[in-house]
């Protein structure tokens, strides 16, 4: 989420604010650094040294209310990992740390809205499957019907077949791997932190740079640089 902090509550750290996120944004385009889709990380293309690929997950509704304000000013573009079904307890069922509904809570993306944001240009749609499934939880048959369902359905209210796709909870095992391969997905991001060179990239266990809500500008670019939090290598 981009969105302000909210007294009491338990993700703040999944909420950049507006105004950080602006700066993070900034730094980035005033540093040279070309902004990608994810599918175009499938294409083994050669990528400036300076490449970045913006994800958010699961479809709030602020992606569209302040991220893509700030991607228009900046030339930037992002990912959207988006859930089908972005209704009721979709998140807080599945995973116990998740029991007390906040993140339910939390205003999501409507279709239209959708729509609105992949016409920009800024906006590429990704996978996250159909429910936000925990996918550990489910059989071979329930778990290929959660990821594979999301690519259908996306291609019949959007007109765009999602190519990427991303692990909900950053919980999956090889079997997942094999279902969002049999799926069709070109490439798969995970929730592991890290930055690798496109040769050592496994497309469908991509490594991410996760940006808390807590961090500061320096925070931030330590996190670009090196991929983790912290100093420790």
């Amino acid at each position: 989420m981009v969105s302000e902090h909210k007294r009491g509550a338990r993700f703040n750290k999944l909420r950049v604010k507006p105004g950080e996120f602006k700066k993070q944004i900034h730094w980035l385009n005033k540093q040279g650094f070309q902004f990608v889709f994810a599918s175009e990380l499938a294409t083994k293309k050669k990528f400036a040294n300076r490449t970045v690929c913006l994800t958010f997950d699961d479809g709030y509704a602020d992606n569209l209310a302040a991220v893509d304000p700030v991607l228009e000013s900046y030339g930037a573009k992002a990912t959207l990992y988006l859930v089908e079904d972005r209704s009721g307890g979709w998140s807080s069922k599945k995973k116990a740390h998740h029991a007390d509904n906040e993140l339910q809570r939390e205003p999501k993306l409507s279709d239209d809205q959708v729509r609105t944001m992949l016409a920009s240009g800024r906006w590429e749609l990704g996978a996250h499957t159909t429910s936000h499934a925990n996918l550990s939880s489910l059989d071979d048959e329930q778990a290929f019907r959660e990821i594979a369902g999301a690519k259908k359905t996306f291609e019949n209210s959007f007109g765009i077949e999602p190519m990427t796709f991303t692990y909900p909870f950053g919980i999956y095992s090889s079997r997942d791997i094999d279902l969002v391969s049999k799926a069709g997905y070109l490439a798969a991001m995970t929730t592991e932190p890290g930055i690798q060179s496109p040769d050592k990239w496994n497309l469908l266990q991509l490594s991410r740079v996760k940006i808390s809500g807590k961090d500061s500008l320096f925070s931030f670019k330590h996190r670009i640089r090196g991929g983790k939090r912290g100093f420790a290598k």
